[in-house]
This record gives C-alpha cells, sequence and structure tokens, in this order.
C-alpha cells in the first residue's frame, strides 16, 4: 500500500505508533466505496506491521465518520462487496497485535459507530453523538448488531439498533460504549495522553491479552483453551515478560522496548 495514494485516509507508520485518519472532512468523514476499499488496505497494513505496537485512528474534522455515504447508496451506486470490504477492515483491527485506540469527536452514526467497536480502547468527547441509526433508514445496522451487545448487553443493544436512539460521549461512558469521555476543549491533548499511556502499556502479553478476547473469544472452550496456551507461551517468551519480571525486583515500572530492536 502507497499511503501517499489513498484519497480518503492518511495513514502514518514509522516506529512504535500508527496514526491512521479519516480524512473526509467535507463529508463528515462518510465511506464511500473508495473508503472501505482503502480502510481496509490500511487495516491490512496495520495488522501485518511488524513494528508497531498501538494505533491510532481519528476522523478529520468536526466529526469521526457518519457511515455509509448515504448519497453513493441513494444513488445506488455502492458495489454489492461494500458490506465485505467493511468486515474485513474490521476483523483485521480486531485481529491485529497492536493495542487500537480510536478518538471520537462530533458525531460517530453507524459504521462510525461500528469502526470504534472494532478497537480496544474508546475516547469520546462529552458532547459527542453515538448511534446506529441504519433501521430508521430501512436497512440493517450492519455488524453494529454483533458487536455493540458484547459492550453494553444485548437490552440495551436491541433498544439503541431498533429505535436509531443516540447517545452523548457522557452516557456512552456510563453503559461502557466508551472508556473515556472528555470535555472538547482537551480532546487533543486526552487523546495524545492516553495514547502513549497504551503505547506504554502494550506489552507482548498486553498484546496477546487483546487478542484473546477480540480475535477468540466465539471458539468453544476448549479450542479457546488450546490459543490461550499457545498464545500465553508466546508471552511468557518475549522479551517483555524478562523486563516485567526484572521492573517487579527491582520494585519500578517495566519500560517494553521498541519492536523495531527485536527483529
Amino acid at each position: 500500500m502507497d499511503p501517499k495514494a489513498l484519497k480518503t485516509i492518511k495513514y502514518e507508520a514509522g516506529g512504535d505508533l500508527i496514526r491512521l485518519t479519516l480524512d473526509r472532512p467535507e463529508a463528515l468523514n462518510a465511506l464511500n466505496y473508495q473508503g472501505t476499499l482503502e480502510l481496509r488496505q490500511a487495516a491490512q497494513a496495520i495488522h501485518d506491521d511488524p513494528h508497531a505496537r498501538a494505533v491510532l485512528v481519528r476522523g478529520n474534522g468536526r466529526a469521526f465518520c457518519t457511515g455509509i455515504d448515504l448519497k453513493e447508496l441513494a444513488a445506488q451506486e455502492t458495489p454489492h462487496d461494500y458490506f465485505y470490504q467493511w468486515d474485513q477492515a474490521l476483523r483485521l483491527l480486531e485481529r491485529a497485535d497492536k493495542i487500537v485506540v480510536c478518538a471520537i469527536q462530533g458525531f460517530a452514526l453507524g459504521g462510525g459507530l461500528q469502526l470504534p467497536l472494532a478497537c480496544d480502547i474508546r475516547i469520546a468527547t462529552e458532547d459527542a453523538i453515538l448511534g446506529l441509526p441504519a433501521a430508521k433508514e430501512g436497512f440493517i445496522p450492519g455488524l453494529g448488531t454483533y458487536r455493540l451487545p458484547r459492550y453494553i448487553g444485548l437490552g440495551r443493544a436491541k433498544r439503541m439498533a431498533i429505535s436509531g436512539e443516540q447517545v452523548d460521549g457522557i452516557e456512552a461512558l456510563q453503559i461502557g460504549l466508551v472508556d473515556y469521555a472528555v470535555k472538547a476543549e482537551d480532546f487533543d491533548r486526552e487523546v495524545e495522553s492516553l495514547t502513549q499511556r497504551y503505547l506504554a502499556l502494550s506489552s507482548e502479553g498486553a498484546r496477546q491479552t487483546k487478542l484473546m478476547m477480540s480475535a477468540y473469544q466465539d471458539l468453544p472452550h476448549g479450542q479457546f483453551f488450546e490459543e490461550y496456551l499457545h498464545r500465553q507461551s508466546i508471552a511468557i517468551a518475549s522479551p517483555d515478560h524478562g523486563e516485567a519480571m526484572t521492573a517487579y525486583r527491582e520494585k519500578r515500572d517495566p519500560i517494553y522496548k521498541s519492536r523495531l530492536y527485536r527483529l
């Protein structure tokens, strides 16, 4: 993937942190077909990156993302495989061995909420608006129907998905839809601070824990346990585990080294 060739997103990689920014501010970062293809390309690059330990996903402008491009959809210009490409992008983020932080300002609607649900840590402004309006528009709110109940429970998820009910950042925090709700004026500073915090916490053990909880949660117990044993062996064999044990003996916080220096 050539980041310079991307038209609807910005992709900045190099070192421990990847920055992915939705970049159609004039359309409130609505995802047209090209945007979905580019998001999948970016998600594949994130998944395959051997160096990065964390990812920050943001939206440029006054909205995070308003989901599928309704103008393109209404004009019947959305190819049939749009939803396949979209699903693949989200699954790649879930299965990436990085901690994925999502920063939400303004609107996060439809696919604009589905994307954060595929991330690990969600930060929203207190006045952000989050919801799944698709049922009011005559179709199913995508795989929000799959992921949303995992965070807020089946009952509340049904209510939001069927009614199209929207919540602000404060209520989203209260019901477990986001992890942090911050004042709009503090948003950029808090996002950078929390991203650096989770980057510092992104040990091999933390990344393997993310995979167990995101990528393998639906396995039968026996298969899940076998996967756990495999992932645990990776974590214990890593330099990060050695550093954590040394830090414990020395009564200090561990400092995990960049993956750049392990290859």
